[in-house]
């Protein structure tokens, strides 16, 4: 039967997503109303600009005033879209004090300080659901978190950043370089003025955290995770992965170590298989595979970004938060039970992608693959290729190393030594291989 009195919904930020938010509890006001129990009111909408025109929005909801409008008490649910860690961490922990369940889509506040946030809603036995922060549209958090709750996630690995896969995805189709992708990854609105969130990898590594903490089972924030953007890429890593039968992708992996007593977290980009799932996925588009013990693999995929995908995730959580606060309950909180430690980068066991600038002439390969060995690093295949150098001339060469499976730090140790040989000029870049 449905309820009379509608509860009440305040909103904090009317961008991008929260404008659609608003137009979607306007335009399917009924439908949300039957799935709840009972009919959604927007009380109120608080924004930096209230002399900005918000279409479909009574101007009487808007205020400047978030902290007011949590503190109100009449209100059951505040929806979080504003971003960043404060004022955001403050007016949520306010909302539970003053007995608000909240639906956020902060990855940041939840990567840095999501512990906060899930003790203020445990102390006030109130709801703290984010399927938004992480993969917009796509169903992965609540999977991660209820379906798959009976279930040991042993792997996470996906792209979770729909600019760098765009990029990355134009760098390899088109052999465009990464200053023509990015520009028109920013010309589609795809990347920010500022795009040093996506491109160096930050928004990706706080999706990894959060996605790390809800697999495992234990806290792990943002400082955790190992970060490399993709700045670095070059067209010749596109060309050179292209040749192994590879692509190059922008990776969050979340990974339980083989002994279970630990977990590592990390985003860089990395050549997969063109076999393996994740390597057709396309243009700003987001997916995420899961390895679980009896549930084998899992793939997830769809937008990751963009007001509509975002919204419909808010939304989700929304119907969810607002059925427990009619049924006098609240759905699963932080589950950090098994208090794993996060393993540094260095103990990472990977494959490797090597390439070096060295002198054309006998002996180097041999020189090369001694350091190899003196490092406990396994040389899986070498190619050796000459070319001229600057005045036409011979006496350069370009050698990959693809590497066996090695630590991290095995790999870091014959970098730093081969650049101490004589007959290598660079090491031109260095990638890891993953998804085999």
């Amino acid at each position: 039967m449905m309820r009379t009195r509608p509860l009440k919904v305040a909103l904090l930020g009317c961008g991008v997503v929260g404008s659609e938010v608003a137009r979607i509890m306007t335009t399917h006001a009924d439908d949300l109303a039957a799935r709840i129990g009972a009919p959604l009111e927007l009380a109120g909408v608080a924004v930096r600009r209230p002399s900005k025109v918000r279409e479909g929005i009574d101007p009487a909801l808007i205020t400047t005033d978030a902290t007011a409008l949590v503190k109100r008490g009449d209100i059951d649910v505040v929806v979080e879209v504003i971003g960043g860690v404060e004022p955001a961490r403050t007016l949520i922990t306010t909302a539970f004090e003053h007995g608000a369940s909240v639906v956020s889509a902060n990855k940041a506040l939840l990567a840095e300080d999501g512990a906060t946030l899930f003790a203020a809603a445990e102390k006030h036995g109130k709801d703290l659901y984010y399927e938004a922060a992480v993969a917009g549209a796509i169903p992965l958090l609540r999977p991660l978190r209820e379906s798959l709750a009976g279930d040991k996630v042993n792997r996470v690995l996906g792209i979770v950043n729909g600019t760098t896969n765009f990029i990355l995805d134009r760098m390899d189709s088109s052999g465009a370089g990464y200053s023509e992708a990015l520009d028109e990854a920013t010309a589609l609105g795809y990347a920010e003025a500022d795009p040093t969130a996506d491109v160096e990898g930050f928004d990706a590594a706080a999706k990894a955290a959060i996605l790390a903490g809800i697999a495992f089972h234990t806290r792990v924030r943002l400082d955790d995770v190992h970060r490399e953007g993709l700045t670095e890429v070059t067209s010749a890593d596109i060309a050179s992965a292209r040749r192994m039968g590879c692509t190059v992708k922008l990776l969050a992996i979340c990974e339980r170590a083989a002994d279970g007593k630990s977990v590592t977290a990390r985003v860089h980009p990395a050549m997969i298989p063109l076999s393996h799932p994740l390597a057709s996925v396309r243009e700003a588009y987001n997916a995420v595979f899961v390895e679980a013990e009896a549930a084998g693999q899992l793939m997830f995929y769809g937008p990751g970004a963009g007001g509509a995908p975002t919204a419909s995730a808010v939304l989700g959580d929304l119907v969810a938060v607002c059925r427990n606060r009619l049924g006098e309950s609240t759905g699963p909180g932080e589950s950090a039970y098994t208090r794993l430690p996060v393993s540094s980068m260095a103990e990472v066991v990977t494959r490797y992608h090597i390439s070096l600038d060295v002198a054309d002439k006998p002996g180097v390969l041999a020189q090369v693959a001694t350091v190899f060995a003196e490092h406990d690093v396994s040389i899986d295949t070498v190619r050796q290729q000459g070319r001229l150098d600057s005045e036409g001339l011979g006496g350069e060469a370009s050698l990959v190393v693809v590497t066996h499976r090695a630590p991290d730090a095995a790999l870091s140790g014959t970098v730093e030594a081969l650049r101490k040989l004589d007959t290598v000029r660079g090491v031109a870049s260095i990638m890891r291989v993953e998804g085999e």
